[in-house]
């Protein structure tokens, strides 16, 4: 008994839209016979495989120059890290650290020096007229009482006097009086000594707190000088502004340039 057929797949009815189709067709009569559909694929296939290859020679490219670069700043990290291990940085101090501090504890020992005795020169040069004055009190303190108190009461008498030449403290009052006189004066200078520089203005209420304390006697310049920051040139500025406004009078009659306290004109 036979078996059945064997299965065969059906032939495919050739499509209208095939390239043989489309050879064949009268309405195309320049189409491409045979392979010759082929050759415009393959030129455009040509032209990216081109493409294809400059990119990757590119690729590569990058790639060198990557592996230079790595290359290099490996080694830098590497120098880098030697240096580290064998260069020393002491975090304690160093036998020079110590020679350099003592150095510069002596020359700030020797500036203090010098500054102290700066302005021990300063006192010594504005004690010459209360000292002439004490003298003269003590000499006719001397005369008046020659005949009645022995000689260690003149001493005394004249240690007294000199005692009395010092600089009362004020009290709260009187400091609140002179703060309002102060500012008077201050107030009535140029517009410079009360503008925005306070150390201009602080040196200038200096000059005329001495002026003040002088109780009417002629004071030198050299008198008025507090080192470091009421310097020479300082006082001289403050006294001609003081002189303009005619608050103080300067007078050179015996010789020496002496400054009068006269007080803001009324």
């Amino acid at each position: 008994m036979r078996g059945p057929p064997p299965q065969h797949t059906p032939l495919r009815r050739v499509s209208q839209g095939s390239l043989f189709a489309l050879s064949r067709s009268g309405a195309h009569p320049d189409a491409p016979h045979g392979l010759g559909f082929l050759e415009p694929a393959l030129a455009e296939l040509a032209d990216e495989a081109d493409a294809l290859r400059a990119n990757v020679d590119g690729l590569r490219a990058l790639g060198a120059s990557l592996d230079t670069f790595n290359e290099a700043f490996a080694s830098w990290l590497y120098a880098m890290n030697m240096n580290a291990l064998t260069v020393e940085w002491p975090e304690a101090p160093t036998d020079a650290s110590y020679v350099l501090a003592r150095r510069r504890a002596e020359e700030d020992a020797r500036a203090a020096l010098e500054a102290a005795q700066a302005q021990s020169r300063l006192a010594l040069a504005s004690r010459p007229d209360d000292t002439a004055d004490a003298a003269t009190l003590g000499e006719n303190t001397t005369f008046a009482n020659d005949s009645v108190i022995p000689g260690p009461s003149k001493n005394s008498a004249t240690k007294k006097v000199v005692k009395k030449k010092g600089k009362a403290k004020l009290t709260p009052k009187e400091k609140k009086e002179r703060s309002i006189a102060v500012e008077k004066v201050v107030s009535s200078l140029p517009l410079e000594f009360r503008g925005n520089d306070p150390t201009l203005r602080r040196n200038v209420e200096m000059v005329i707190e001495k002026l003040m304390d002088s109780e009417g006697r002629g004071i030198k310049l050299i008198e008025m000088i507090v080192p470091p920051d009421l310097n020479q040139a300082r006082v001289n500025k403050c006294l001609i502004a003081l002189v303009n406004r005619k608050i103080v009078s300067k007078d050179n009659s015996t010789g020496t340039v002496l400054y009068h306290w006269r007080g803001v004109p009324t």
